[in-house]
């Protein structure tokens, strides 16, 4: 018989109910990416003043609790009463989606988030979190926890003081784990004192004992950009720097360096856009049209290039792009990418004449940045006849494949992914677990070589499971990297769930990012997220990634008889727990490796694994509080 269905199964969510049933669909995830985005949001409010001219300094605190706290001397939060709530305009704010003094440009003529979602999400996902306003002579404060109101607004002492402090702790109902990684906050902290020209902007770290550092930039991106290209070899020695402010504020710096890569950060209203957008792509498209103006102009393009390519005007571009938008239209609550398409033949326009005057009055500059773009052009064009004279998948060539590799059937790239497993127990269940059309598996002996020590590529490519995994992508390495020929979509590191897998995943990521970084750069690159505890209580069945995720589920099952289980490693789960949690696209969960800051990446991977055992050391002191025994 089908069930019934009727009025009384609706569920009515209130208030901050939606956010506490679903926070994923507000910052992203319940991770560590999703623990950080709440203090985002929160700094973004305290920005967004210092964007409107009410606010120059920022105090961000990890207090010893593993709280945050951040204060500003911007106008304060308004506790006055709201005339259709009838309670305080701050209790309004922090306790009701979508409110908030955004929707319109008569308080913020421009800001991070216009949706009134942001501080009450933060306070819905917090155990704790305390308001402190000093606005209109006086002290206010009032008390939250869980989204919902702990008493009535409070008035304090007089004070000629303005401005707001917000105070919170993550809910360990919520985050598996609620530390926050202090590197972290001090480099997205850092991005916003380089975006906003002058803003003074102080990191506490009480919860380490750590002195304040403090962050302000009077050349704002100029600066911002110099720290991006140090230690890089750049073609053009003074950046391309342009500022323009109309109905909207356009502000971007470029060098062309050597690198093979792009690396440009783009933002909108101070909020990182880690996905780009119509802003990013607006001034890509403005400096390819003002490169190739500029070489058809001085007659400086070879007969053997018919046209300069978009891409070959990207290889090694290093910049910054800020704007600030009344009405940004970011995709999703976590703002990652900008979709205004007003601006863009706006910003296009503009860019590319700025540019074009630029390289006028540098000619010598401007030459090399051409010289910089053919190279790039003529290593583009020789690839694409190497791609055309060559096919994916020979039989020929599967001759050469190594033997411990379980190829798939499909002649497909962009279908295809391969697991790069360690040893044959693990290989043998993947082999077993895996959809033969699309998915690869190959096995490796022990842990790779570790790159970062070894000087030679000669030797390192004399490494068997180097060299298996070489044949087995096909792309090549080093200078002889193509991408165009990379045999499957997805490079997914599948290692055990304990400390030793995840040294051989870092081993293997090692080797990647410094010979193959255009793997990460492109996004084929992937971890697998394999359980570490199964739990049964009675007929369910739970899998648990760490201790704590295994905790919280226990303590779920308010008292049943249960049994947990530790899986050692992947070789002792069977095919079919093996497919349910880590290989079925509709089940697993996938981490995505990507690189947001390229300098930092190297410094620590120079330090992670390179041959000074000072800087180790160092390195896993300064982390020891994030770290986990595995026994």
């Amino acid at each position: 018989m089908a069930a019934t269905y009727t009025a009384k199964d609706i569920t009515v969510l209130e208030g901050l109910e939606p956010v506490r049933k679903r926070p994923a669909m507000y910052i992203g995830s319940t991770d560590s990416r999703g623990l950080h985005h709440l203090v985002w949001e929160v700094l973004d409010n305290a920005v967004d003043e210092a964007l409107n001219g009410y606010c120059t300094a920022i105090t961000l605190r990890i207090e010893k609790d593993g709280g945050i706290t951040v204060t500003d001397n911007g106008r304060g939060i308004p506790v006055d009463i709201h005339p259709k709530t009838k309670r305080p305009a701050i209790e309004t704010i922090l306790c009701t989606l979508h409110a908030g003094g955004k929707f319109d440009h008569t308080a913020y003529r421009s800001s991070g988030g216009l949706h009134g979602v942001g501080a009450s999400v933060v306070n819905a996902l917090a155990e704790v979190f305390k308001a402190r306003v000093w606005r209109d002579g006086y002290e206010w404060t009032q008390d939250f926890s869980r989204g919902k109101p702990k008493g009535n607004l409070k008035k304090g002492k007089p004070t000629k003081a303005h401005g707001t402090e917000i105070y919170f702790k993550p809910d360990t109902d919520i985050f598996s784990k609620t530390t926050f990684n202090a590197k972290t906050i001090l480099d997205v902290t850092e991005s916003k004192a380089f975006l906003n020209k002058g803003l003074k902007i102080t990191i506490e770290n009480s919860r380490d004992g750590e002195k304040p550092v403090t962050f302000r930039y009077d050349n704002g991106i100029q600066d911002y950009i110099k720290r991006i290209v140090s230690g890089t070899t750049v073609v053009n020695a003074e950046p391309f720097y342009f500022e323009k402010e109309d109905d909207f504020k356009i502000e971007c710096a470029f060098h062309w360096t050597l690198a093979t890569d792009m690396e440009v950060h783009s933002y909108a209203n101070s909020i990182n856009t880690s996905d780009g957008g119509t802003h990013e792509l607006a001034v890509r498209s403005g400096l390819t049209k003002a490169v190739r103006a500029y070489a058809e102009r001085k007659n400086l393009i070879p007969k053997n290039i018919k046209a300069i390519a978009p891409e070959d005007v990207y290889e090694g571009l290093y910049g910054i792009v800020s704007i600030l938008v009344k009405n940004p239209q970011f995709q999703g609550q976590t703002k990652e990418k900008l979709n205004n398409p007003e601006i863009s033949t706006p910003i296009e326009n503009s860019v590319k004449n700025a540019c074009e005057a630029y390289l006028l009055a540098n000619p010598t500059m401007a030459d090399a940045v051409v010289k910089r773009v053919l190279l790039a052009s003529e290593a583009r064009m020789a690839s694409r006849a190497a791609k055309d004279n060559v096919t994916r998948k020979l039989s020929s060539l599967k001759l050469n494949l190594p033997g411990k590799l379980a190829d798939c059937s499909s002649n497909k790239v962009e279908e295809s992914e391969v697991f790069i497993v360690e040893g044959d127990s693990a290989g043998g269940s993947a082999k077993m677990a895996r959809d033969r059309k699309t998915q690869a598996v190959l096995s490796l002996r022990g842990k790779i070589l570790n790159v970062e020590q070894v000087s030679s590529l000669e030797r390192i490519q004399s490494n068997n499971e180097i060299k298996n995994l070489l044949a087995t992508l096909g792309c090549g390495v080093g200078a002889h990297f193509d991408l165009a020929k990379l045999r499957y979509n997805r490079v997914i590191l599948m290692t055990d769930a304990d400390v030793d897998g995840a040294h051989i995943s870092v081993l293997l990521l090692t080797f990647i990012y410094r010979y193959m970084p255009e793997l990460i750069n492109k996004g084929h690159v992937f971890l697998a997220m394999p359980p570490l505890y199964r739990i049964e209580a009675g007929k369910e069945v739970f899998y648990a990634m760490d201790e704590m995720e295994k905790d919280k589920i226990l303590a779920k099952l308010n008292g049943r008889k249960y049994d947990v289980g530790r899986f050692k490693g992947l070789g002792e789960m069977n095919p079919e727990t093996l497919k349910e949690t880590t290989m079925n696209p509709k089940t697993r969960s996938l981490m995505k490796v990507q690189v947001l800051d390229h300098k930092a990446t190297s410094d620590t991977f120079d330090r992670l694994m390179g041959k000074d055992p000072k800087a180790r050391f160092k390195f896993i002191q300064e982390r020891a509080e994030y770290a986990e025994l595995d026994i």
